[in-house]
């Protein structure tokens, strides 16, 4: 059976990490957690899971994952976030991998609760994402909203069950850290050279909300659908708002 290195990133992840962490058990030969300042209980929990536990000042999403990528005794790595949890039959599915040998990368679908809902339309289903592969064929790039990318070709191989994902605990939560979010990507474009305009706010947050409601059914999870549709609209509005802030104060 190939061995199998768990790496996450964590920083005040009480409410999420021991819910991740007995999910990954069964699949795990070992567990990394690079943490950037928790003030919480969350050193605590993982100390019961005989997690190797660093501490590293906050790089980006992106170099803090390459960080706990490179701290793996194992060449193949499952990069998992805090608030994600195996399904049963994703577990399986990884378990049988392990014992086939592993080849390529590995992708599987995420399938996200909010509001005591598991939510397949949106957009926000199957979100399929690549999570497990060789650390020295591909590395995360990006600081908000990092991809990961190989120096190669490499087949992709679909895991069979969903990766849970536990969004957000409340709509203040996914109020908040849209505002993080929006800031960081503002950022980003005004650095890249990307400009806007009041026309473009309206229309790309107008777009956004009839995609997401309307074409990929988001009418079909119900309130929560409502919400998230339109928090996601808010946000890109909010996010090109930003950028003319930038511009006019440059």
């Amino acid at each position: 059976m190939d061995k199998l290195s768990v790496v996450l990133i964590t920083r005040n992840e009480q409410a999420n990490i021991e819910r991740c962490l007995k999910s990954i058990l069964p699949i795990a030969d070992e567990i990394i957690v690079v943490d950037s300042g928790s003030t919480d209980a969350t050193q605590y929990i993982c100390s019961k899971y005989s997690v190797r536990w660093h501490s590293c000042e906050w790089k980006g999403f992106g170099e803090q994952k390459n960080y706990a990528n490179s701290l793996a005794t194992y060449d193949y790595v499952f990069s998992i976030d805090a608030d994600e949890e195996l399904s049963t039959q994703l577990c399986k599915s990884i378990r049988a991998a392990k014992v086939e040998g592993f080849s390529g990368i590995y992708s599987m679908n995420r399938l996200a609760r909010y509001a005591n809902r598991w939510i397949r339309h949106c957009g926000w289903y199957p979100d399929t994402k690549i999570r497990i592969w060789n650390r020295h064929i591909g590395s995360w790039h990006g600081y908000v909203h990092e991809q990961l990318q190989f120096n190669s070709t490499q087949q992709e191989r679909m895991l069979q069950g969903d990766l849970l994902h536990y969004s957000y605990s409340n709509i203040a939560d996914h109020i908040a850290r849209a505002n993080t979010y929006t800031s960081l990507v503002a950022q980003q474009y005004f650095e890249r050279g990307k400009r806007t305009n009041p026309l473009k706010m309206i229309f790309a947050a107008l777009f956004g909300f009839v995609r997401d409601y309307i074409f990929r059914q988001g009418f079909r999870d119900g309130i929560q659908g409502l919400i998230i549709c339109s928090i996601a609209a808010f946000s890109t509005f909010l996010k090109y708002a930003k950028l003319w802030e930038l511009q006019r104060n440059q």
